[in-house]
């Protein structure tokens, strides 16, 4: 099977690309606006096709020179002759400008988020995500709620949408740089991640106090860029010194430390879809503690893995985080637990093998509709 894969979620598609590749035969097409090479390109498999739609950060995105970069790239993909063409959607407005020729193949959806997080809202976002629904064969979402959530809200027939497990996402490339000399420190709570409005990250600042006034010694490390940090700063006000920030993006050296030097990951999130950080945290054999919002509790078994919470709810995000920190042999045991899951439940090669049955459900489906004509 030749599959054409176009990442909108870079270091998802390249995990997923390198699984598919042990099997079939891959090209992977990557919008860029840089020629150099990042840490994302850096972990792709040999076995992988690779082609950069690069355009130049001196012109717009939408400058009429990049329509040379999009025919050759038309031509390519007429040479490679996919049997199936699988896009990971993000904002990139590039999508609708291929979407005609593209939609010529069978052709997957991913929708990490199946609808816009709060305060990411985008009527040209929209427009586009209600094409791509349009005119895939098949979808595929991150959970059983996203599912219904497709279902019910985007009048998507349930045979057609897929609930996969988001697999070991960015797991390996952070723990590239895992250190045998790096030991955890008790009392660090991690939230990790971009910093949006609904990561809930104020509930936590709110949950800070609670924290410290039964473990005086707790820390909470805040790792990420984002919107505006000072209204968070502003949230600390004289408490800062119970916060360390790293308000920037993290590479995946400094991640893989802040990782194995915390406790117990939190994902306060007042809404989402999934999260890409609970199999990084399960990776170092850390415990979590998330919300009940949209599929993120499906990566949890409350009380095994981690605990789930009611979002907005600084009383309960501090009674999780209290009892983790200070149960040293709970969130150890916890930590193997989630590690198990990890390698059972979103281990690549069970998420290809899934991700490959769309594939031939949407070339079968295309097969058919053609034959009735």
């Amino acid at each position: 099977m030749r599959i054409l894969c176009i990442g909108g979620f870079i270091d998802y598609t390249i995990q997923l690309a390198n699984a598919l590749s042990e099997k079939e035969t891959v090209m992977l097409v990557i919008p860029a606006r840089k020629s150099s090479p990042d840490e994302h390109l850096a972990t792709i498999d040999e076995k992988v096709n690779l082609y950069l739609l690069v355009a130049s950060p001196a012109r717009p995105r939408y400058h009429p020179a990049n329509l040379l970069l999009i025919r050759d790239f038309l031509s390519k993909m007429r040479q490679y002759n996919p049997d199936v063409v699988h896009i990971q959607i993000g904002t990139n407005m590039l999508y609708l400008i291929l979407l005609p020729f593209i939609k010529r193949y069978p052709f997957v959806t991913t929708f990490h988020d199946v609808r816009r997080h709060l305060g990411s809202e985008s009527s040209r976002a929209n427009f586009l995500r209600y094409w791509l629904r349009k005119y895939s064969d098949e979808i595929i979402v991150h959970g059983e709620k996203l599912k219904k959530q497709m279902v019910e809200e985007y009048h998507q027939a349930s045979e057609k949408v897929h609930a996969l497990h988001i697999g070991e996402h960015e797991v390996s490339p952070f723990k590239k740089y895992e250190r045998k000399d790096i030991e955890e420190d008790g009392n660090l709570a991690l939230f990790f991640g971009r910093i949006w409005e609904y990561k809930g990250l104020e509930y936590l600042i709110k949950a800070e106090p609670l924290i410290t006034k039964e473990l005086p010694d707790a820390r909470i490390v805040i790792a990420g860029a984002g919107e505006n940090f000072k209204r968070y700063e502003d949230m600390m006000g004289n408490r800062r010194d119970y916060f360390i920030v790293h308000n920037y993006r993290i590479p995946y050296e400094e991640g893989a430390e802040l990782f194995q030097r915390s406790s117990v990951v939190v994902l306060p999130y007042i809404e989402a879809s999934q999260s890409g950080v609970v199999p990084t945290a399960y990776g170092f054999r850390k415990p979590v503690v998330v919300t009940d919002v949209g599929s993120v509790p499906e990566s949890v078994e409350d009380g095994k893995t981690g605990f789930v919470v009611p979002p907005r709810d600084p009383e309960a995000l501090a009674q999780a985080v209290i009892r983790l920190l200070r149960d040293e042999r709970l969130r150890k045991q916890m930590g193997e637990n989630a590690y198990k899951k990890l390698k059972e439940d979103f281990s690549w090669d069970n998420i290809a093998l899934r991700t490959l049955e769309v594939y031939k459900k949407a070339i079968g489906a295309r097969r058919r509709r053609k034959a009735k004509k």
